[in-house]
Formats: structure tokens, C-alpha cells, sequence
């Protein structure tokens, strides 16, 4: 029987078959700790180089509008002006604006002494040539005026362009472009003044040159009328 029951249980032995080995699996909190903290560390430096490179990005947009320029198409219209009282300032006759010959042009303009030999119709025609260098003078300063006037009405539309543009400058150098456009545009208007002012006193010189002449021109006449005061001798 006991040799029975254990043929059986080896036979039974032979027929079951064997489960399989599982292995065992080990949680490491503090394991698991340190590498949570190591990717959050990772994911902080990811984190720090894309705001570097957000900076980066904002400070060559800033240094992109820091040298971005602007146009000046009034500086073409401010030339072109000054060009025009050139021209008219060109026009003197009788004394120019010209250091050069400037004397010789009053001396022969206003002698300042009366010339005996000269004939009536000579001092006429003398005394016509400076009223109408004096009324010439005039005339070139209004010309100048006018000219003035109406640079100062476009000069209004290009200070509205010039201030606009200097508020929607976007950056340093737009600033300072604008900047130096007003400063070009008021150192026009003082070219301008300077002009007109130059013009209104030579129209002024010439008059009290050409009064002075007269009253020269007046008393040499008038001794030459009279004599010596000596014609009647009595006897």
C-alpha cells in the first residue's frame, strides 16, 4: 500500500505541471523622490533657456527699431525755397550783395560831391538812376517778402508731417531723425529772416543814401548859384 501511494503521488507528480517563478518588484520611494525632483529641475532650465531666448528675440526687435530711419521728402521742398530766395536776393541792382566792388558801386552811385562840370540834364539823370535804384530796392524786397510769405504757409504742412512722424517714431533713431528736421526747418526759417532782413535795410540804406546825396547835390547848386557873394562891385 505504501509503495502503492507513493507510485501514485510520483505519478500524479508527473502529470501536473510546475508554476512558473515571479519576480518580485521593489518600490524605492526615495529613489523615485530624486528623480522626479531632477526632472522638475530639467523642465525649470528648459523653462529659463526658452525665456533667454525670448529676450534675445525682444532685444534685436528693440535694437531693429532702435536703427530703423525714416524719409524726409520736405528736405527736396526746404532746398528748393532757400534756392528761391537765393534767386531773388541775386537780383540787387545798383549795389549787389557783394563785398567785392561793393564801394566802387556807392561811389559811383553817391559821389558825395557836386561836380561842376557836370550839365543840368547830367545831374538829372544822375539824381533818376538812384531813385530808381531806391524804388529797385524796394521792389526786390518785396519780391523777398512775398517769397517769405508764402514759404512760411508750406512751411506749416511740413512741420504737420514732420511732428507726426516724430510721434509714431518707434525708436531712438527715428527720435533723433525727427529731431533733426525740425532743427533744418527752423534754421530755414533763419535763412529766410536773415535774407529778408539784409534786403529791408539795403532798401533802406539806398533812401537815406539818396536823400543825403540830394541835399549834397541841393547845397553845391545853390553855391554855385550865389558865387562868391562878391559879383556886384560897387563903384
Amino acid at each position: 500500500m505504501l509503495g502503492i501511494a507513493a507510485a501514485s503521488a510520483g505519478f500524479v507528480g508527473t502529470m501536473l505541471p510546475s508554476a512558473p517563478a515571479r519576480a518580485i518588484v521593489v518600490f524605492d520611494p526615495s529613489n523615485y523622490s530624486q528623480n522626479l525632483l531632477t526632472a522638475a529641475r530639467t523642465l525649470q532650465q528648459v523653462n529659463n533657456q526658452i525665456r533667454s531666448l525670448q529676450n534675445q528675440a525682444q532685444s534685436l526687435i528693440n535694437q531693429a527699431r532702435n536703427l530703423a530711419t525714416i524719409n524726409f521728402p520736405e528736405i527736396q521742398a526746404i532746398t528748393s525755397t532757400l534756392q528761391q530766395i537765393d534767386l531773388l536776393m541775386g537780383q540787387a541792382q545798383g549795389i549787389q550783395f557783394r563785398v567785392d566792388g561793393l564801394d566802387q558801386q556807392f561811389r559811383q552811385l553817391f559821389p558825395q560831391s557836386f561836380n561842376q562840370a557836370l550839365t543840368m540834364n547830367g545831374q538829372v539823370v544822375a539824381a533818376r538812376t538812384r531813385l530808381d535804384t531806391e524804388m529797385t530796392a524796394y521792389k526786390q524786397t518785396m519780391g523777398v517778402q512775398a517769397q517769405v510769405v508764402e514759404n512760411v504757409q508750406a512751411d506749416a504742412q511740413t512741420l504737420g508731417g514732420i511732428v507726426s512722424r516724430s510721434q509714431g517714431a518707434e525708436g531712438a533713431l527715428q527720435a533723433q531723425q525727427a529731431t533733426n528736421q525740425l532743427l533744418a526747418l527752423t534754421a530755414k526759417q533763419q535763412f529766410q529772416i536773415q535774407n529778408l532782413m539784409a534786403a529791408q535795410y539795403r532798401a533802406q540804406t539806398i533812401e537815406q543814401a539818396r536823400r543825403a546825396q540830394a541835399e549834397i547835390d541841393a547845397r553845391a547848386a545853390t553855391t554855385k548859384f550865389l558865387g562868391s557873394g562878391s559879383a556886384y562891385t560897387p563903384q
